[in-house]
């Protein structure tokens, strides 16, 4: 898989599979573009936060911070283009914090996880099998976990990527997928000062770096 196969998806939406289902799931919702629903599922795991404030339609808003206007635009045009009948509203919050807000009734079951059972943490929301299981569809997901949760910088004068998790099995998904694209990562377990918080995991990528950056392609600016 090269770089310009995962630049397709970034440059169009036109990688089109038919109107079929979801994985192996019969109550998934149809859905034209896989890549597509992969990438926005990155996102949503990444930053993103289910909620039911009006009782009616489920909500999805993935947060970022207004330094990052082209990502920004990005998160909009892809869940418009994943949802076309539903609205998807970019809302100000404090500082430079920015919500991307879309309702809709097919998030919970596009996402798997689900409003009124606890956080993602408490849900062990990972990387869905449907997507562990195709080259492209990772790739997109990846490149939608890393836009949100992930890390591109310089470490004493060498390019590194780090993706940051609380979800042990997000993090080891993560890492597999990393692996399995012939990739060395390194995980680590950042145990807090406070007992009761969960650790943190880090996945760190710091060889071939820049051949990782051209297979996933990701927005940072």
């Amino acid at each position: 898989m090269n770089g310009h196969v995962a630049e397709r998806f970034t440059r169009t939406t036109q990688n089109r599979v038919g109107l079929s289902h979801v994985g192996s799931n019969p109550t998934m919702p149809t859905i034209r573009d896989k890549n597509l629903l992969a990438y926005v599922i990155g996102l949503a795991i990444g930053d993103g936060n289910l909620s039911n404030p009006n009782g009616r339609a489920t909500r999805l808003r993935i947060s970022y911070d207004t330094k990052y206007p082209n990502l920004i635009n990005k998160i909009i045009r892809s869940i418009k283009t994943l949802l076309p009948n539903n609205r998807v509203s970019p809302v100000k919050r404090k500082g430079n914090c920015l919500d991307v807000s879309c309702y809709s009734n097919q998030w919970e079951t596009l996402l798997g996880w689900y409003v009124g059972k606890g956080s993602k943490i408490v849900q062990r929301v990972t990387i869905p099998k449907w997507i562990q299981q195709n080259e492209q569809y990772k790739i997109n997901c990846i490149r939608g976990l890393v836009e949100t949760d992930g890390t591109i910088y310089t470490d004493r004068g060498y390019k590194a990527v780090m993706f940051v998790s609380a979800i042990p099995k997000l993090a080891n998904d993560f890492y597999s997928i990393i692996q399995s694209f012939g990739f060395a990562p390194h995980m680590y377990k950042i145990k807090r000062k406070n007992p009761a918080s969960k650790a943190i995991y880090h996945i760190r990528i710091s060889k071939d770096v820049d051949r990782f950056l051209n297979l996933i392609h990701p927005e940072k600016s």
